[in-house]
C-alpha cells in the first residue's frame, strides 16, 4: 500500500436551520473538539455595521469558532448567491490546504442550493433596466407587472407572490436582456457543483416562534434600534437596498420614520421573522438532507452525529 496516497476527498458538512435555531451555538460547541473552520452561510451576517439585527456572533464567540464570510460588504453593496458559491469554493480549498475542516452554516438555503447545484448562466444585473422596471413596478403596482410576467414566463411566475418585489424584477430583467424567460435557464447545463452532507436542524415550529419572540425582544433591549437609526443617518441607504431588507431592519425603518407605531413594527417585524423561518422550513424539508434533528429537544443527538462525521474527516486530513 502506498502510505502517499492522497485520501479521497469527502463531501463537506453543511449544518442548514431557519433562523433562530441554534446553529451558531452548535457551530462553537463543534469547534472545541474539532479543527474546524466555519463558512456562514447567511445573506445577511455579510454586512457590515448589522449585528444585532441580524444575531451575528458575537467578537468572543467568532474567536472561539472562526468564522468567514461575516462583515465582507458594506450594507451599500449587494451580495449575489453566484458570489457565495464563489467565495465559498475558494474558502473551501484554502481551510483544507491548512488540514482544517471546513464546516458550512447558515439559514440562506438560496447560497447553499447554488454550492450545491452550480448556477445556471444568467446575465449579470443592468442597473439602468433594473431601475426602469422598479419605476414600472411603482407605477402599475407589482401585481400588474405579475400578471405581464405570466405571459412571457408562466414557470416562473407561478412559484412567485404578486407582491414579491424582487423576484418579480429579476424574472423580467432577465427576460429583457436576453428575449428568454427566466426559467429556460434552468434547463442549461450548470457550472460547478459540490456534493455537500447536509445536517438540517428543524426545531418544532410553535416552540421556534415562542424564541423567535423572545430574541427580538433582546435584540430591542441591546440597541437595535439604535442600529438601524444610524443605518438612517448615513444618508445614503434607502430600505429599498437589498440589506435593508433583512427581516427587521425595513419595519425598523417604517417606525423610525414615523409610518407606524411601535407595536405595530414590533408585531411585523416578529411576524416577517416566522415567515422567514417558515420559507427555509420548506426548502429544507425538500432538500434530502442526511438526517435532521429538533435541535430544541435533540441537541446531543444532533452534535454526536456532526461530531462522529467530523471524526473521519479529521482522520483523513
Amino acid at each position: 500500500m502506498n502510505n502517499n496516497t492522497t485520501p479521497p476527498q469527502l463531501p463537506v458538512i453543511s449544518i442548514l436551520g431557519p433562523t433562530g435555531s441554534g446553529k451558531t451555538a452548535l457551530g462553537i460547541d463543534l469547534a472545541q473538539r474539532w479543527p474546524i473552520e466555519i463558512i456562514s452561510v447567511d445573506s445577511a451576517l455579510v454586512y457590515k455595521t448589522m449585528d444585532i439585527g441580524t444575531a451575528k456572533p458575537t467578537k468572543e464567540e467568532l474567536a472561539c469558532a472562526p468564522h468567514h464570510l461575516i462583515d465582507i460588504c458594506d450594507p451599500l453593496e449587494a451580495y449575489s448567491a453566484a458570489q457565495f458559491a464563489e467565495d465559498a469554493t475558494r474558502l473551501i480549498s484554502e481551510i483544507q490546504a491548512r488540514n482544517k475542516i471546513p464546516v458550512l452554516l447558515g439559514g440562506t438555503m438560496l447560497y447553499a442550493k447554488a454550492l450545491r447545484d452550480g448556477l445556471s448562466a444568467l446575465p449579470t444585473a443592468d442597473p439602468e433596466l433594473r431601475k426602469a422596471i422598479e419605476q414600472r413596478g411603482e407605477e402599475l403596482g407589482w401585481a400588474e407587472l405579475h400578471r405581464q410576467l405570466i405571459t412571457i414566463d408562466p414557470q416562473t411566475a407561478n412559484r412567485l407572490a404578486p407582491n414579491d418585489k424582487q423576484r418579480i424584477q429579476r424574472a423580467l430583467e432577465v427576460f429583457e436582456l436576453t428575449g428568454s424567460p427566466m426559467s429556460s435557464f434552468f434547463d442549461q447545463p450548470s457550472k460547478s457543483s459540490m456534493e455537500l452532507l447536509s445536517i438540517g436542524l428543524i426545531p418544532e415550529r410553535k416552540q421556534l416562534h415562542q424564541r423567535l419572540a423572545q430574541r427580538f425582544d433582546t435584540m430591542l433591549q441591546q440597541g437595535f434600534l439604535k442600529e438601524v437609526e444610524n443605518l438612517i443617518n448615513r444618508n445614503d441607504l434607502n430600505p429599498s437596498m437589498t440589506s435593508q431588507r433583512c427581516v427587521g431592519y425595513r419595519q425598523a425603518w417604517s417606525y423610525l420614520q414615523k409610518e407606524i407605531d411601535f407595536d405595530t413594527f414590533r408585531e411585523q417585524a416578529i411576524a416577517a421573522t416566522r415567515q422567514l423561518a417558515k420559507r427555509q422550513y420548506t426548502w429544507l424539508r425538500s432538500w434530502n438532507c442526511f438526517q435532521s434533528f429538533d435541535p430544541l429537544s435533540q441537541y446531543q443527538e444532533a452534535f454526536t452525529t456532526i461530531d462522529s462525521l467530523l471524526k473521519i474527516r479529521h482522520k483523513s486530513c
